[in-house]
């Protein structure tokens, strides 16, 4: 099993499927999500732009290695589209990928090993030795469940990488610059100033060349930079939730990211 500390947001353990070690084990429904609660920014990839946007803002992660972060809330430890009991509070809500995956993911079982392999967080407990639940095999043989749960997980890497090349050429194009958004509310002495992410540069988005920015509207770059943009917009809409939830902080530079 893996260490906690080499592992990604949510998990806790990784291990390997095995039809052998987990031969009885099963899968068993769950309508909550307890890690989710608390957990404000929610890696997303660029497959995800267009319905992420439309709910949340989507911003990038600073450092050397940026990644695109869906916010389900602006501070630390708020989450405003999950209650206290990790129960989504939206019916008509679009639930990431990085959500969904969990608990399992594909990953390499040795740092030299080419193939990855399908694992599961073993602290979870949607999965186990169960009497009741839909089996992940049958008959030594990897369940219809198991196939569709390696086909959803095959199509997230895919995804994966390809938000890599975005990030890589966004990069390289220099588009990002710091991140901040300053809200004032209504009776407030001071505004909230939220910085630690990273946006892109309308105008030097703009000012690039025609043949640049008519290569990034045929590959399809140009539209997702835009629903980034556009969706900026809602982070005062996830300050009033907050706001609502009463849990907001001091007014003062507050860390996105």
């Amino acid at each position: 099993m893996a260490s906690a500390p080499s592992l990604p947001l949510f998990y806790n353990g990784l291990e390997p499927l095995s039809s052998e070690a987990h031969a009885n084990y099963k899968v068993r429904p769950q309508d909550t999500a307890p890690f989710l609660v608390g957990q404000h920014a929610i890696p997303v990839t660029v497959d995800e732009f267009p319905l992420v946007q439309r709910f949340m803002p989507i911003v990038f992660s600073v450092g050397e290695q940026p990644i695109p972060l869906a916010l389900m809330g602006l501070n630390e430890g708020v989450n405003v589209f999950v209650s206290d009991e990790g129960r989504l509070t939206e019916t008509n809500f679009y639930v990431p990928a990085y959500v969904r995956r969990y608990p399992y993911m594909l990953a390499r079982l040795r740092p030299e090993a080419e193939e990855l392999s399908l694992c599961f967080d073993p602290t979870s407990p949607t999965i186990g030795a169960f009497d009741e639940g839909d089996a992940l095999f049958e008959n030594g043989q990897p369940s219809e469940l198991t196939k569709n749960i390696l086909s959803f997980n095959e199509s997230f890497e895919q995804a994966g990488a390809r938000t890599q090349n975005f990030m890589t050429e966004l990069t390289e194009m220099g588009l990002l610059m710091d991140g901040e958004v300053s809200i004032q509310p209504d009776g407030a002495d001071q505004p909230f100033v939220y910085r630690g992410f990273q946006m892109v540069n309308e105008e030097k988005l703009v000012d690039l060349r025609g043949d640049q920015l008519r290569k990034m509207s045929q590959s399809g770059m140009l539209p997702l930079l835009y629903a980034h943009l556009f969706s900026l917009s809602l982070m005062r809409d996830i300050f009033a939730r907050q706001a609502q939830l009463g849990k907001m902080p001091q007014p003062q530079l507050q860390p996105v990211g």
